[in-house]
């Protein structure tokens, strides 16, 4: 039946993707290191360190989830071949709809999956910071810098991430000048790690009374949450660490106390906040653990030898250095200038459908490697 045959050709389509994958994800190995370690659970006194034994038992489920995932892919994969060829046989046309279903849920899984096999950065299973300031434009930028928070925590609750968030400074008048939010997920930084740079938008101004068109300037910076094992040598003279009431969220205590945390990197002039935990000591950890990522990032980013060689970055958030523009009129388009991914639905966009300008930059940072 024409029904039958065109759901098989759609589907056979996505065959050669499947294969690849399962060449790219290198599931022998994959398998052997994940029955390697659950061997090591099984030895004498492996629970005895409580921290060790976790990030074990994490790496276990991790590789588990991976050909678990593929595994589960595969078979269905194959089921609705069997399915389609089964129905097209019988002429049977009331399955058609469950096998149109059953497709769609298989390339949007085979495109998930073989997204998630180009994150092979040290730190791309990290959870991310993300931290935004507004640019030049005044309330306009500020304004958008909250919007653009907005977009990157809906972006989070829709992959199911648990979002928090960190610090944030309003703007006078409205928006916020800075925030910093922690997206918690596997894979958070690989993903959100493409939104660094400058965001513009191009909008008819709600704060001007004459309708007027603006342009504003946000810039977004991603860090990977860095766990607490690993070393960097920070020598408590090189902090400057202040502490004030904590003016956002959070309820009457973090209003009450000397609670915030700001702490400034005197060598790079490095500055990281943190004010929405309880407590003074629990703000100074994160805060600690922002500038611990912050320094990572830069050096392993520049390959530097040496903490030292770290300069704190001044880029003009401004006209010229942006990486996507956001158009709300006379037209509506989002177009990332590095890969040329564009979509005219901004209104998507901003609740948070980033997935196809993250897919496009991962796909395309990945063939320039295979390509160096």
């Amino acid at each position: 039946m024409i029904e039958y045959e065109q759901q098989r050709q759609r589907l056979m389509e996505y065959r050669q993707q499947l294969d690849e994958l399962e060449d790219a994800l290198d599931l022998e190995n994959v398998r052997s290191r994940a029955g390697e370690l659950e061997q090591k659970t099984m030895q004498p006194g492996f629970w005895d360190d409580a921290e060790e034994s976790q990030k074990t038992v994490k790496e276990i489920s991790r590789l588990k989830g991976t050909y678990e995932d593929f595994d589960g892919l595969k078979a269905r994969f194959n089921d609705t071949k069997d399915l389609i060829d089964m129905a097209d046989e019988e002429e049977d046309l009331s399955l058609l709809g469950e096998i149109t279903t059953n497709i769609d849920g298989i390339i949007k899984d085979i495109e998930q999956q073989s997204l998630a096999a180009l994150l092979t950065g040290e730190y791309d299973a990290n959870n991310a910071i993300v931290t935004l300031h507004g640019g030049a434009g005044g309330t306009e930028a500020q304004d958008w810098a909250q919007m653009l928070m907005r977009m990157y925590m809906r972006w989070g609750e829709r992959h199911g991430f648990k979002v928090k968030l960190l610090d944030c400074l309003d703007g006078e008048e409205a928006g916020i000048k800075s925030a910093t939010i922690l997206i918690e997920g596997e894979n958070a930084y690989g993903y959100l790690k493409s939104e660094t740079g400058v965001h513009r938008l191009v909008r008819t101004s709600p704060f001007d009374a004459s309708g007027r068109r603006h342009t504003s300037f946000a810039a977004v910076e991603v860090m990977p949450e860095i766990s607490d094992d690993i070393e960097i040598d920070i020598r408590d003279e090189d902090l400057r660490i202040d502490t004030y009431r904590s003016g956002g969220a959070g309820g009457q205590h973090v209003n009450k106390t000397d609670s915030a945390v700001r702490i400034t990197h005197l060598p790079t002039g490095i500055v990281v906040a943190c004010q929405n935990e309880r407590s003074q000591r629990q703000n100074r950890e994160v805060a600690m653990k922002m500038l611990k990522s912050k320094l990572i990032q830069i050096k392993e980013r520049e390959h530097l030898e040496k903490l030292s060689d770290i300069k704190g970055e001044q880029k003009e958030i401004a006209w010229g250095s942006q990486i996507r523009s956001y158009v709300f009129m006379p037209y509506t388009l989002v177009k990332d200038n590095r890969t040329n991914f564009e979509t005219g639905n901004v209104g998507a966009v901003m609740d948070g459908d980033l997935d196809g300008f993250i897919n496009a930059y991962l796909k395309q940072t990945s063939r320039e490697e295979r390509n160096r």
